[in-house]
């Protein structure tokens, strides 16, 4: 492991799966793992350095509206709705959001093409922001390779790695 890995492991805030955090601590960096087919959000503010991240699972709590109710952040319709809620009640507006996602991989054979969760997943976050007049700014989506995201407070940087590579969102 490199000093930056460990560096920023030391830093890290872990969002779990089906898991949100917010912070504005500056010293922190918000981490994900084992992002499969699951989306990684971030929402990063640089008006007042202040980010939030979501690693949702499923893209619709209609399925099962009860088990949503337990966990928001299962779903990218009520997790998304609760994660933006924390940041507007800091004072955020839409406008002053950046967002990056990671995800989305094809995990399992796809027999007919109508399971691909992740392509799924992807397109609901999608048409979740479009409807709150939000686009994403960066992704690395798609593909069968895990990935592990990072989202440094300081300035917003997103780091995604997958198998042996880095990208910088």
């Amino acid at each position: 492991m490199t000093t930056a890995n460990s560096e920023l492991i030391k830093r890290a805030i872990t969002v779990e799966i089906a898991d949100a955090k917010v912070t504005s601590d500056k010293e922190r960096v918000l981490a994900t793992y084992s992002l499969g087919s699951c989306i990684g959000v971030c929402l990063y503010c640089t008006d007042n350095q202040t980010g939030g991240m979501l690693h949702y699972l499923l893209p619709d709590s209609s399925a099962n509206p009860q088990r949503a109710k337990e966990n928001p952040y299962i779903y990218a319709d009520t997790g998304m709705q609760v994660l933006l809620n924390e940041l507007f009640a800091l004072g955020i507006k839409k406008n002053q959001i950046k967002v990056k996602i990671a995800g989305g991989a094809q995990r399992l054979k796809v027999v007919s093409g109508s399971f691909d969760i992740g392509k799924r997943n992807y397109l609901a976050i999608r048409k979740i922001l479009w409807k709150n007049g939000m686009f994403i700014d960066s992704e690395d989506v798609g593909g069968c390779s895990p990935r592990t995201l990072y989202m440094d407070i300081i300035d917003g940087t997103v780091i995604v790695k997958s198998i042996g590579t880095e990208r910088t969102l």
